[in-house]
């Protein structure tokens, strides 16, 4: 049994750093890494033992003040007993070997395809040597690297370099978790970004020779990113390079390490003919994201790992903000609102539920989820609706001015905001510690004059937390009368009891009520709303969240009857669409978002929230029934928006550009429900970029004609691994049900499938649990695919298998005969003789034995 660490038993470190210095021998099976540390004691933790973490590492010798150390390291590390260590500060020295080839669970320092690289959060650094190797341990490094690649990189500046040795020096305290080194034969991008105060920065991306002319969008992100941080936080970068290096083989999207950011490949590199409108997205926003991370993340850090949203949920509202100024506010909070309803709400309605910060672990690294990033980003938000744009401004400044150098807690964060505009945020930090997505239920009262609303909370029960406190709630608001105008404009309510109301009087007529304006909080709104409210919404409503969350309840409520009670589709629906697809003063995203029905998972989750066991043969047809009806109602102007908007210039990746691009694919997506694909087909053939072929073939394959498509990119893409991604996800994600993991077995069985490669096996099996039908399918074989495999990455890449295996989250919603094999597939993961902690507590937690874990 694996004990969990706990957040009450935080203690402080017993020695801080003054430096650290690393010098590194590489070779791929016995690397050898000294390391030379000063210490000092820790005055907040006296007379303690030093515990040095340590994880596969064979110690060669270690000494303080050069007298060398008989203890000996186990499983855990090197614990240095406070009889042996000097009243004063001391030098501890060790030399330790490890073997990066053998190091498949990609974390610490291992080989990505012959070129050296680390992953060091969150406990990766352990590793690489012994260390205390918490985040609340910062320290200035210095690091020697030794090796026969051409090109040898850490944090920092450089400070020599010659054939086969290069030093770096990091000068900014740093954890250990924010270490980097990457040695191998790469080429660089090169660039020059001037700060605001005139300070020259030398730029580069490295990649593998080939991958050069890709990388140019990225490099124009991340001088975009430098020069926005620098306008709307003031915040210049504070070292003379920056670094990011392209990896093929990595856990997650990118890691900020301090002037090296390591990133997975696929969200650097991109072509017209190789990358999508959504991959220039990610690229964009992730290189802002790991940029961003360098003052909150790396400058001021977390103090422990229940911290972990002080810089990411920070982070992750930073970069939301840049993506709205780059992209466009509106598009950009519905895409946001529809990523975290899909991941951090299901999350919030499982086993898996736990707060924004968490009270205990058993492996940190399932904590880095939709609730800390997303809904921590969330909680950003809302204070800064709460405080307004200057408040928030002043909060921050006084953040980066009192905190910079420091590993700081959610109460430090909160308390800048509470010093710089007076307000006690004691009920808000609620947000951070109760599980679950509040429910707002809303009635209306209207007597012929005045109009009444009472809004009532409550915050579900989650594991560990059965009951709650009422939370602060924004509730951004409108009115709009019978007549379409504006009644009232955007007023934000603090809900911030169980029950409050909001009367107004002296009215002429109803109004219809605009609520949760800009999703301000990230609650689920409870409303019956009036016969014709929403399509009035549709029509009239001058927020566009407001107005877009309209169209998505109609389509709720339309799917809904037609999959319980076999109803045909709204009228209301299908009609209050209309004047969205003429209206051309419309951001064409926008009109593309409004014609996007929800996934089946969605439509899940919708009726399991209103008490209905999902079935998921039923929501597949029923969805795409509404989509053969939606395009048989609007036929005509579909097929005029799928000629208007061809491209008619070279392909730019802009938004304006890819906005027309969407709104085409969704209008083809449609129309492919009623021709059977066969303007798709016509489309597919003659693109000139990766957006519309792929979405043209996507159309194909769900119209059933895709098989001659896929053969052909299959031949043309084999040699691009990231195009091949694409390949293997399109059939996995949108196979026939009756197909889906039989198919999805025979595709791991492909010569290039490479299932030891994070983003393939993703590829392909994250395709299949995103295919709702297939995966749940009720003979189980989806579950029990799923577990063989998890089974097998587990033993190799612990980290990336307990990620996937989140799939199985939902496995309590749905019937009896599902519910047995999903519990019978977890049961057997659990049952595994070599389960990972990281495996481990993951599906005890879905089973809901956490205390087993």
């Amino acid at each position: 049994m694996t004990h969990p660490i706990r957040l009450s038993d935080y203690t402080p470190p017993s020695h801080l750093i003054e430096e650290t210095a690393l010098h590194f021998a590489l070779h791929p099976t016995a690397t050898r890494v000294k390391s030379r540390i000063r210490f000092r004691p820790n005055p907040a933790q006296p007379g303690a033992d030093l515990c040095l973490d340590g994880e596969g590492l064979t110690l060669i010798s270690a000494s303080i003040n050069g007298a060398p150390l008989t203890v000996q390291p186990d499983e855990a590390g090197l614990t240095l007993p406070v009889r042996l260590l000097p009243e004063g500060p001391f030098t501890f020295e060790a030399e330790v070997e490890i073997n990066p080839q053998e190091n498949t669970a990609l974390d610490g320092l291992y080989i990505s395809k012959g070129m050296y690289c680390t992953q060091c959060e969150a406990e990766g650094f352990r590793k690489i040597t012994f260390y205390p190797d918490r985040p609340d341990v910062m320290a200035p490094f210095r690091v020697t690297i030794e090796g026969e690649q051409p090109v040898l990189l850490s944090n920092g500046n450089p400070v020599a370099q010659s054939p086969g040795r290069a030093e770096w020096h990091d000068p900014h305290p740093k954890p250990s978790y924010l270490f980097a080194l990457v040695a191998g034969d790469l080429v660089a991008t090169r660039d020059r970004f001037t700060t605001a105060s005139g300070r020259a920065v030398d730029l580069a991306i490295w990649v593998r020779e080939g991958d050069e002319g890709r990388t140019g969008f990225a490099m124009e992100a991340l001088k975009r990113s430098m020069a926005w941080d620098e306008a709307v936080y003031g915040r210049e970068y504070d070292l003379d390079q920056f670094n990011i290096v392209a990896v093929d083989d990595f856990n997650m999207g990118a890691m900020e390490n301090k002037g090296l950011n390591i990133f997975n490949s696929k969200f650097v590199l991109a072509s017209p003919e190789t990358a999508t409108d959504t991959d220039y997205d990610n690229i964009e926003r992730i290189v802002a994201h790991e940029y961003f991370h360098n003052w909150t993340g790396n400058r001021i850090t977390c103090r422990d790992w229940f911290q972990l949203s002080l810089k990411e949920g920070l982070t992750v509202y930073r970069d939301q903000q840049y993506m709205a100024d780059q992209r466009g506010a509106a598009v950009k909070r519905i895409g946001d609102v529809l990523t975290l309803r899909a991941r951090q709400f299901r999350e919030d309605a499982g086993p898996l539920a736990h707060p924004v910060r968490p009270e205990e672990y058993v492996e940190i690294n399932n904590f880095y989820t939709a609730t800390v990033y997303e809904k921590g980003a969330e909680l950003i938000r809302m204070l800064a609706i709460l405080v307004g744009a200057e408040g928030y401004r002043r909060a921050l400044d006084l953040y980066f001015e009192r905190h910079d150098g420091q590993a700081c807690t959610i109460e430090d964060w909160l308390k800048v905001f509470e010093d710089a505009t007076g307000r006690d945020l004691s009920q808000f930090k609620l947000w951070y510690q109760q599980a679950g997505t509040p429910r707002v239920h809303v009635r209306e009262e209207w007597n012929g004059a005045n109009f009444r609303l009472i809004l009532r909370q409550e915050v579900p029960p989650t594991p560990g937390q059965p009951e709650k406190k009422p939370m602060l709630i924004p509730v951004a608001m409108g009115l709009i009368g019978a007549d379409g105008a504006e009644m009232l404009s955007t007023h934000v309510m603090g809900h911030d009891r169980e029950e409050i109301s909001i009367r107004f009087e002296g009215l002429k007529a109803r109004p219809v009520p605009s609520l949760l304006r800009g999703f301000s909080a990230p609650v689920e709104l409870v409303h019956e709303p009036q016969p014709g409210a929403l399509a009035h919404l549709v029509a009239h409503d001058t927020d566009p969240f407001a107005r877009w969350e309209a169209g998505r309840q109609l389509a709720l409520a339309t799917a809904q009857a037609v999959i319980l009670h076999g109803a045909a589709p709204d009228p209301a629906w299908l009609d209050a669409l209309a004047p969205i697809l003429g209206d051309e003063s419309l951001d064409p995203s926008f009109r593309a978002l409004m014609l996007r029905l929800p996934n089946d998972e969605t439509l899940a989750a919708h009726l399991a929230g209103r008490g209905h066991v999902p079935d998921p043969d039923a929501i597949h047809e029923a969805r795409a029934t509404l989509q053969r009806a939606l395009a048989a109602r609007h036929e005509g102007a579909l097929r005029k928006l799928v000629a208007t908007l061809a491209p008619a210039a070279p392909y730019s990746p802009d938004a304006a550009s890819a906005g027309r691009r969407a709104l085409r694919l969704a209008a083809l997506a449609l129309l492919s429900r009623l021709d059977g694909g066969k303007l798709a087909g016509d489309i597919h053939a003659g693109a000139d970029n990766m957006t519309e072929s792929l979405g043209a073939l996507a159309a194909l394959i769900e119209a059933g004609r895709g098989d001659a498509a896929l053969a052909a990119f299959l031949e043309r893409w084999r040699h691009d691994r990231l195009v091949l991604d694409k390949w293997f996800t399109l059939q996995s994600s949108l196979a026939p049900p009756e197909r889906a993991p039989e198919l999805t077995a025979q595709l791991a069985e492909h010569p290039d499938f490479d299932w030891t490669n994070p983003n393939r096996f993703r590829a392909l099996f994250g395709g299949l649990a995103s295919n709702h039908a297939g995966f749940h399918r009720a003979d189980g074989a989806g579950y029990g695919l799923m577990a063989d495999w998890l089974i097998r990455l587990d033993a190799r890449n612990p980290q990336a298998a307990a990620r996937i295996s989140a799939a199985f989250d939902s496995w309590q919603r749905y019937d009896a005969t599902r519910q047995r094999h999903a519990s019978a597939a977890l049961e057997r993961i659990a049952g595994h003789e070599r389960l990972s902690r990281d495996m481990g507590e993951m599906v005890a937690r879905m089973l809901g034995e956490a205390g087993k874990a």
